[in-house]
């Protein structure tokens, strides 16, 4: 049979469709390429997890760490306080000795000082701490003046300090001053710096 075109046109030609082994390819390749990119985000999930698993381990060591540390610290702590409180009462237990060997060397240190002094006389002295308070007579205010100086060269004695010095009016026989002064007792070797102490 015989065609005529009518239309002047060429006639379009139908279109091949596709084979069964095309369609297959790319069917295949699709596949790959899915199994390329489950295999890579596998791949990337793995050393995540690996780095992750890495990271718990040191924040688990971290912990232990921290945990023994502050145990450690607790216990340096209360090395300190046991240190304080023994050195307490070794501070307490030296105090004791030198109030209980002071009071002796206070009374010999007093007596020796009277005694460079003419014409001077105690009548009463009061301790309070290291702050004494003393109460005499003396012929002169000269001779009062002679005890101060004789107080401080003594080493025993600082901050002298005259409080009262007068003319004793009962005494109409004889001219006499009564004096009140007021000083710290201080051992020599309370004095000495802590490293002279070291050294001695």
């Amino acid at each position: 049979m015989i065609r005529i075109n009518l239309l002047g046109q060429p006639r379009p030609r139908a279109r091949r469709r596709p084979g069964p082994a095309e369609g297959g390819m790319q069917v295949i390749f699709l596949l790959v390429a899915l199994a390329l990119a489950a295999g890579a985000l596998f791949i990337h999930w793995g050393v995540l997890k690996s780095d992750l698993n890495k990271e718990q381990a040191q924040i688990s060591q971290l912990q232990a760490d921290r945990a023994r540390l502050q145990q450690v610290k607790a216990q340096i702590e209360q090395l300190q306080r046991d240190k304080a409180a023994r050195q307490q009462r070794v501070d307490v237990i030296k105090q004791l000795q030198r109030n209980r060997t002071g009071a002796q060397e206070l009374l010999t240190a007093l007596a020796n000082t009277v005694t460079r002094v003419d014409a001077l006389w105690m009548t009463s002295f009061s301790r309070k701490g290291n702050e004494l308070t003393m109460e005499g007579s003396a012929e002169s205010l000269a001779a009062v003046a002679n005890f101060i100086t004789q107080l401080k060269r003594s080493g025993y004695f600082d901050k002298i300090e005259i409080s009262e010095s007068r003319q004793d009016e009962r005494r109409t026989n004889a001219t006499t001053f009564v004096f009140k002064l007021t000083a710290n007792f201080t051992l020599p070797q309370d004095k000495m710096p802590a490293a002279a102490q070291g050294r001695s």
